[in-house]
Formats: structure tokens, sequence, C-alpha cells
């Protein structure tokens, strides 16, 4: 065991192999009782011996492979975590080399083992995927070897497909698979697994073009494949569904092999377009054509055909099916009437009337069974669609009209606030916790904590906090290491309260570090006022610790989810301080987290603190908390660089500070948007519970940063925060709207709801805001229009109805003007808004669109909304 220990850490696998190979039964046994428990006793030697173990992971393999008596025992140490740090290939050729003289029947249950475990690599692009290939050229190499036949696992075909196209990349397109010894066991596999798709296309852009595709279709030609394989192939592939993505190699495939009309499996296709993806679709009715050119198309699967098409969700299919009929003969067409009815509830004017002619034409050609089904859809058209129905089609009853049935919207209810932290384990647990994503609740938490524990015992705080100073900072402790080798250390708030830490256990490090920021403190910080102010709060806390104070309590803590602090709670929390005056920052945090609503009798309380920061609260809640800032509005184009798009109207808030208020305050409402760069911040929940009193303002911040950042994750909290809600509000709540990703428009919903619940959403200055910024190129209609029809629906309608009656003036077309896209869609919401709001209005232009003439969905919708409000 020792000779083989030396030979390994020696790194000679030469040396090493010799050695194994010299190994008599005794021996090998010796060495497959000893080897585990070595490396099991070397992991535990913590960060150095594990990168050591990885360094020498090639020959622990060998050792292992070599030594280990069963094949499950051999299969188990080669798929070893640590041991997996080698690279495939060179790694298969040396592990092969020491299993020679194992008898065949052990190799090949080896080989099906090895496959057995193997996993699918982690996702990302191609060529990392085949990097990460690390044990499947070893259970290759045995596969092929043995011969045996390897059992079923996608992620064993998904390798071969990943390694065939890595060796495509790396042979400038050479053909391969005529001698490829897997081809036989991959190919009929290759239909069915998962995770194929990648690199069955990879290389489709390089200038030879080869790819696995093209080469089977090339040796399908010669023979070497099946043809008939790989068509059954494809259709299975088909017949079992799956995204666009996964089943476009198999269409582009039926489509290189060029089918005869005999060779085209017609019954199949049919079955497929129901729930097929949208290529599978679209070469199912090139398919479906062809067949029926050919005469090979029965009636009765040409109307199963249509019918499924129909049914489909959409447009385009359903005009595809229209199409088709429309281009059938009489008697193929009636045969398959009935499809046409599904389409008379389509939203799509033109399609629905388009539909309803057809099937007046087909009615002498279509079978009393398919008549009834266009009757009783027919029932539920316009007025003027379904008499030229009932003409054809004898009479149709007009449907009961639905019952308009109007919901409440719904509040969200935000997190409860965490427990305080009152134990030095429960502070050490906190700053040990990975603090990600960012939470202020439990930032405040910790920082509380921190703050009232030191106070209390600062050695009993140094002594707790051991284990976590030596696994977060550097020992011996360099300086420059955290100044200039991690960007923004000086800025992020997680960093700075780990800043707030180190002052307690390590002041004098705490000490250095802070010189050596502000010694480089070149540059003016690139955040927004309100990040500023959160900074500044916690650097006065590191500054207090560097100076060997304490304070008993922090006067801002968040007392509510919403981060807003009990004004008793705060007079006590002076209480405490007695005559020493509190750090200046968290006072002023204090006083912005205060509520609107103060009860009188705690002015008396407050106007006996001994301090001078006494008497600027008593001031403040004799006011009745801080004056709001002015909040103004604006739209226009703003001088951004070449890159931005200079047609772009924005909006922007504007905030103007009240006289009186301290310089800090100051600062953080005084907003006048500059042009050049827009602002950015990527830190914006913070800022909801630095003044949860004075939306307006909040949302004004806001405004600034979320088209540049796209981080809407604040918004909701304007639905929670007080204070006036108005057009910077609205305008904030817009942006959100137009979040590209469905799931972040889903906060824009929640916040829409939530404030009509409370009764404080600013439905009229929403609507403004969305006609101007629509108009104005900032925002896009079909996302905004998306969100109001959501909210109308979940019982936000009378708000809504307020909403759209400022947004839909600015924009209807003025005579001769093409409409814009989406606006139908809105009209749409506006007519649903307006039935369950029972609203009788007028909205400026929308009579002269109802007159114009046409079928489209703009004209039909803007007829429906003018009837319904008239």
């Amino acid at each position: 065991m020792q000779g083989l220990l030396d030979r390994i850490e020696a790194g000679s696998v030469a040396s090493l192999v010799a050695f194994l190979k010299g190994l008599d039964g005794d021996g090998r046994r010796a060495v497959a009782r000893h080897l585990p428990g070595h490396l099991s006793e070397r992991r535990s030697g913590g960060f150095e011996a594990e990168q050591r173990i990885r360094e020498l992971a090639p020959l622990y393999r060998l050792a292992g492979a070599a030594c280990l008596g069963g094949a499950e025992q051999v299969a188990a140490w080669l798929n070893r975590r640590e041991l997996s740090w080698v690279e495939p290939k060179a790694d298969a050729v040396r592990v092969m080399s020491v299993l020679g003289d194992r008898p065949l029947e052990w190799r090949r249950d080896l080989a099906v083992r090895l496959v057995r475990r193997l996993r699918e690599p982690p996702a990302g692009s191609t060529w990392w995927r085949a990097e990460s290939l690390r044990a499947w050229d070893l259970a290759a190499a045995l596969v092929i070897e043995t011969g045996v036949e390897p059992p079923e696992n996608d992620a064993f075909v998904s390798g071969w497909v990943l390694r065939t196209a890595e060796r495509y990349w790396r042979n400038g397109g050479t053909p391969l698979l005529a001698d490829d010894r897997l081809l036989d066991h991959m190919l009929p596999r290759l239909f069915q697994a998962a995770g194929v798709v990648e690199g069955l296309i990879w290389g489709a852009g390089r200038q030879d073009g080869l790819t696995i595709i093209g080469e089977l279709v090339a040796l399908s030609r010669t023979g070497r494949v099946p043809r008939q394989v790989l068509l059954d192939g494809c259709l299975s592939r088909f017949l079992t569904g799956g995204g666009a993505a996964e089943v476009a190699p198999f269409v582009e495939l039926w489509r290189e092999l060029k089918p005869e009309t005999a060779e085209i499996a017609v019954t199949d296709f049919v079955r497929v377009l129901p729930s097929a993806s949208s290529p599978v679709v679209q070469l199912a009715l090139d398919e479906l054509h062809r067949a029926e050119s050919a005469g090979a198309l029965e009636t009765e699967l040409f109307a199963e055909a249509v019918q499924a098409l129909a049914y489909r969700p959409e447009k385009k299919n359903m005009t595809a099916a229209v199409k088709w009929i429309a281009g059938a003969p009489p008697a193929r067409g009636g045969a398959a009437a009935a499809a046409l009815a599904p389409m008379f509830d389509v939203d799509t004017p033109s399609l629905r009337e388009r539909a309803v002619r057809l099937a007046v034409k087909l009615a002498p050609h279509t079978a009393e069974p398919d008549k009834e089904a266009i009757r009783e859809a027919a029932a539920r058209l316009p007025a003027d669609l379904r008499e030229r129905l009932a003409a054809a089609f004898g009479g149709v009853a007009e449907a009961e009209p639905e019952p308009v049935a109007a919901a409440a919207p719904t509040a969200m209810v935000p997190p409860a606030l965490p427990p305080p932290i009152v134990t030095v384990p429960e502070l050490a647990a906190g700053l040990g916790e990975r603090l990600w994503p960012e939470d202020p609740a439990r930032i405040e938490r910790i920082l509380s904590g921190l703050v009232e524990l030191t106070h209390e015992d600062r050695d009993a705080v140094v002594a707790g906090l051991q284990t976590w100073w030596r696994a977060n900072w550097r020992h011996p402790f360099e300086a420059s290491v955290y100044a200039y080798g991690i960007a923004g250390f000086d800025e992020d708030i997680r960093l700075l309260l780990s800043r707030c830490a180190l002052a307690v256990v390590s002041p004098a490090d705490s000490r250095e570090l802070t010189a050596l920021l502000e010694a480089n403190d070149h540059w003016p910080s690139s955040e927004p006022a309100p990040q500023r102010f959160v900074q500044r709060r916690f650097r006065e806390v590191i500054s207090l610790f560097e100076r060997a104070e304490t304070v008993p309590v922090l006067l801002a803590t968040p007392t509510a989810p919403t981060g807003h602090v009990d004004a008793a709670t705060l007079v006590a929390r002076m209480e405490r301080l007695g005559g020493a005056e509190p750090l200046e920052y968290d006072f002023l945090q204090a006083l912005l987290r205060l509520p609107r609503k103060i009860d009188p009798a705690l002015v008396a309380r407050a106007e006996r603190l001994p301090s001078e920061a006494g008497r600027r609260l008593a001031a403040c809640l004799r006011d009745g908390g801080l004056p709001d800032p002015a909040v103004t509005w604006e739209v226009g184009a703003f001088n951004r660089p070449a890159y931005y798009d200079q047609s772009l109207q924005e909006a922007h808030a504007r905030l103007a500070p009240p006289e009186g208020l301290p310089g800090p305050i100051a600062e953080l409402w005084t907003l006048a948007p500059e042009t050049g760069y827009p602002a950015f911040s990527r830190n914006t929940v913070w800022w909801p519970p630095i003044m949860p009193s004075h939306r307006e303002a909040l949302a004004a911040h806001l405004l600034e940063c979320l088209p540049a950042s796209g981080e809407v994750g604040a918004v909701p909290a304007l639905a929670h925060n007080d204070g006036p809600a108005g057009i910077a509000t609205a305008s904030t709540i817009v942006i959100a709207m137009n979040h590209p990703t469905p799931a972040r428009r889903g906060l824009a919903t929640d916040t829409i709801l939530t404030l009509a619940a409370h009764g404080e959403l600013p439905a009229a200055d929403l609507g403004r805001a969305v006609g101007h910024m629509v108009r104005g190129g900032q925002v896009k209609l079909n996302r905004i229009t998306g969100v109001l029809a959501e909210v109308t629906e979940a019982g936000a309608h009378a708000e809504m109805w307020t909403a759209l009656t400022q947004a839909v003036p600015p924009l209807l077309p003025a005579p001769g003007e093409k409409a814009r896209a989406g606006l139908g869609e809105l009209l749409k919401t506006a007519v649903r808004a307006a039935v369950l709001a029972g609203a009788r209005d007028d909205i400026p232009g929308l009579a002269e669109l109802a007159a114009r003439k046409g079928s489209s969905l703009v004209i039909h919708e803007a007829r429906r909304l003018h009837e319904a409000i008239s």
C-alpha cells in the first residue's frame, strides 16, 4: 500500500501502471481494503487536501479500477465526485489499460453499470456540455470493446451526440458516422432521448455545414443507414411531442430526406395536428397538401385535419383551416364545414366573418349533424352574422347573455418581520447566512442585534464571532485585497454590514480598511441619493465601533414590514439614550420612517427628552411628521448618448424639498433629471423602507432607475407604503407593466390590485401615464394591455374604466392615420371594464373611429365600446 501511495504522490502514470500490473492477487486485495479509507481520511484534511486530491485524481482512479474487486465497487469508485476532475478522453485510455486482464463478462457488467450512472451534462452552450462529459468516454469505450448492449439511458445517447458534434468541429467537418461503432446502438434511440437537440444541429453555421443530421441523410443514400428507420424515427418523435426547439432537428431531417408521396404517413400526420408544436404542424400541413394533390388524403381524414387546425389556439392555423376548406371542392368542403364552428368564437372579426361567409356557401353540401353544430355556435355571434347563418341553416336562437360577474380586488399582505436577535449565537448565525437575494428586513435585524449586543457586552460578541471572522476575512489581514480587489466593497450593503461586524471584532483592521478606502475615494458614488443615504447610515455604525464606542439601540430599526417605526417605540428608544445624542443618519432615518398618523399625546412625552435630538423629534411629532416634497411630472425628449433611441419621449418626476429640512433629507428629496446617461441602480429594494410614508418621493426615484435597470422588485412596496399616490406612482407602475418578463409584469398587477383594494389607486393618473408613455414610445402597448385586462377581471374594473377614459383618447388614430399595434386589445379591455363597471360615458374621438368602414379588430372593438357606453 505504501508503494502504491508513493507512486500516486509522485504523479507518474507510467510508474503507477507498471506497479499495478505487477501486483498479485494478495497485493490487489490489500490495496482494495485500504484505498477507500485512505482517501476518506485524506479528504478530511481541509481545502488544501481537497485540491491535492483533484490533482492526483487520475492516479487514484487507476488504482481503484485495477484493484477493487466487484464491478459495482469499481463503478462507484470511478463516479466519486472528488475523483471526477480529469480529462475524460485521456482518462478513458488510462483506465482501459488497467482493465484488460479482467474477464469479459466482468467488463461488460462494468460497462452497463457505468452507462446507467451517467447523468445529463449541465445546461449551457453545446461546447461546454461536450467538455463536461467526464464519465461518458470510459463508458463508451467499454461498450465498444466488449460489444455489450448498453442499457437505455438518455444521457448515454446525448453524450454520443455531443461527442460526435465535437469531433466534427475539431476535424474540420470530416464525415465520421459511417465507421462509428456506436451508430447502430444509438440510431433507434436518437429519436426519443432527451438532451440531443443542441448536438444534432451544432456546426450548422460553419462553412462546411456538416452536422449529424446532414451525415445521416448522406448515409441513407448509400444504404449504411436504413432510410425507413430515419423516417419512422422522425414520425415517432413528432407523435411523442415536445417544444419547437426539441423537434426542429427532426423536422429538418424529414425535409432533407425528401420523402416520396407514398412514404408520407398520412394518418400519423393528421394525428399530430391537435397538439404538436408549430414546426411539426407546418410540416404536417405541407405533407398533407402533397398527399392530397396525389389523391392520397381521404375526405374523412381531410375533415379530421381541418377540425384539428380549427381548435388550435393559433390564429394562423385557424386561418389555414379556412383557406384549406375554401380551396376544396364543395362536396369535400361541406364534409368539413363543422370545423368552421369554433371560429365563430374567435376575437378576430375578419376571420370570424370569413368563416361565416364560407359556412353559408357550403350550407347545401353540409350534413345535418354538422349543420346543428354550426347553428349552435352561431347563437353566440353578433346579430348581423347570426342572421346570415340563420338564412342558410335555418333558425338560430340567440344565446343567453352571460351574467356580468364583478369581483372585488384582493390586497397583497407583506411578509411579517423576523423576530429580533437577542443572543450572540443568533447574531453569528445571522451573519453567516447567505444574504442573497438582498432583504432589507433581515439585514436591519442583524445590524440592530449587533449594535445592542455589542453595547451590552462587547467582549462576548467578539468571542462569539471568532469563527465567523476567521471564515470570512483574510488572516493575516490585508486591507488592499478588499479595497482594490473587490468592486463596490464600500457600497454593497451586505459588505457594509460585514464591515460593521469587523469593526467590533477587529477594530484595528477595520480602521486600516476604512483609511485605505477613504484615501482612494476619488470618484463620487454612482448610486442615486436613496442608496447613498442607506450607505451613510451603515458607515456611521462602522465609525462608531472603530472608535470603541457603542449605543444602546438603533432608533430606525423598523417595527413594521413596510419599514415604518412606531412613534411610541421611537420615543422609548430615545429615552434609552438619555441625554446622549444619537447617530445622525440613524436619527434622520427614524424620522423618515414615522407613520403619517401620530398620537398627539406623544408630543408631550417627547418634549421631556433632554437631548437636542429629543427637541428635534418633538418638533417633528408636533408637525405631524416630515412634510412631503413637491412633485412635478413631465414627458419629453432627453438628450441621451447615440446608442439610445433619440426619438424616445421619457416620463420624469422632479422633487423639490420644502424649506427647513436637514441637509441629508433635503438631498434625498431633491431630484432634477438631467440629460446624458439614465440613472441606474440594482439596489432599489432598499428604497421603499427608507421613506415608507412618502410614496410619491419613492416613486419619483424609482421612475428614474427602472427603465435602465429593469429591477421592478421594489414596485409592489408602493401599495403598502403611505402618503399621496399620484402621477409619479402611476408612472412607476406603468414602467413595471412594461417589463419584458410576464412574471415581473405580474408585480405591477399585484400593486394595482392592492392599491385598488385600499382605495388608493391613482386611476386617472395611471391612464394619463399610459397614454403619454405609449405615445412617446417608452412602453409597449401590447404589454400594458395584458396587465390592464388582468386587473379588470380581478375586480379593479371601476378603477380601470377611470384609467382607460384617460388612456384611450391620446392613443386613438387621427383620420387617415394607421392605428397603433395593440390598440384593438386595449379597446377590448375597455369594453370589458365598461360593462363590469356599468359605465355610461363619452370618450373623445371614439364615435368617429367607430363610424369608419372596415372589419379590423380596432374598428370592431371601437364599435362595441361606443355601443356599451352610449
